[in-house]
């Protein structure tokens, strides 16, 4: 089979085709014939070993054999299943996240039955499912489960019309919220059919600047810092930040201090997340925004395009058979 596999840290070219053995899926996992996969800024940095505490878990100087492989969203149909498998079958249509496996741009992978795997939603293609996995199910984490975000509160999103963003809007908007969405002005008419209430262009205006206070920040793009954004939470406001060490540190001290607070964390497992995704999916409650779409033969324009910082929302890759 084919797989996007890459052996040294550096721009998009280190990125090769390669043909590998098919994986052949033990008791408890599932083989996907994957039909699509994503792009996601987070595998950029990545492929360029960035950022460099990173590389304690991938490699010093070169990935390790584990980390060669790229993909971490996917939809495909299940072409086998282990002996012990009892959610899916073959022939099922399937979208999920690999986690810290990886792999799947490729045209086989296997997963775990156990992981973050559903069916695929009805009334979508395989590229928009694979597009409605890491940022939908990211911004569900932050909003509902770290923020508790309800009706009435203020929400800010800074990054609003990138994957994450795009996703944070809907669900701030679905949760009741009143939401204020900060993008470029090329963007500003997208993020208010997604509902935002209010848009900022930050290329034009600082949001902390502003004498508005919000009771959630969600920072997707770790583009300010809670030091910045203080002056611009309520007394009991919180800022989300996606990445980060000292976001971490300051999420642990300021939760014994109380007041505004950082809340950070990751989401992994995303099984439940996915459930309700495509719920709100099927029930038309949730839009999929794809900027691009590369064919798999086109990964290193792909990784190009997405480096560059300014896409809308997602970038898919089909992987032909």
């Amino acid at each position: 089979m084919k797989a996007v596999r890459y052996t040294r840290y550096g721009p998009p070219e280190v990125l090769g085709i390669h043909q590998v053995d098919r994986p052949v899926p033990r008791a408890d996992e599932v083989l996907v014939e994957v039909r699509a996969t994503t792009v996601t800024s987070a595998e950029t940095l990545m492929r360029q070993g960035r950022p460099w505490w990173g590389r304690l878990i991938i490699g010093f100087t070169r990935p390790r054999r584990k980390w060669r492989r790229l993909g971490l969203e996917l939809a495909g149909t299940v072409a086998a299943v282990g002996a012990n498998v009892r959610r899916f079958a073959p022939g099922d249509e399937v979208f999920g996240f690999t986690g810290f496996g990886v792999g799947a741009c490729a045209q086989y992978i296997c997963l775990p039955e156990t992981a973050s795997v559903q069916h695929k939603p009805t009334g979508v293609d395989f590229e928009q499912a694979a597009a409605a996995v890491d940022g939908a199910s990211t911004a569900l984490y932050f909003l509902r489960d770290l923020a508790r975000v309800r009706r009435g509160q203020h929400v800010l999103v800074n990054g609003a019309s990138g994957s994450i963003g795009t996703y944070a809007v809907q669900l701030a908007e679905y949760f009741g919220a009143e939401v204020t969405a900060v993008c470029s002005a090329r963007n500003a008419d997208l993020v208010r059919e997604l509902g935002a209430d209010w848009v900022i262009d930050y290329q034009k205006e600082d949001f902390t600047d502003h004498h508005n206070t919000y009771d959630v920040i969600f920072d997707t793009v770790t583009a300010c810092s809670f030091n910045r954004c203080r002056r611009a939470l309520t007394s009991h406001g919180c800022y989300l930040p996606t990445t980060g060490l000292t976001n971490w540190l300051l999420a642990a001290a300021t939760a014994l201090r109380g007041g505004r607070t950082v809340k950070a964390g990751m989401s992994v497992h995303k099984r439940e997340a996915l459930l309700f995704l495509k719920d709100l999916i099927e029930s038309d409650r949730l839009r999929i925004v794809v900027d691009r779409n590369y064919p798999m033969d086109r990964i290193v324009d792909a990784h190009r395009y997405v480096g560059l910082g300014h896409k809308v929302g997602n970038v898919t890759v089909t992987i032909a058979h």
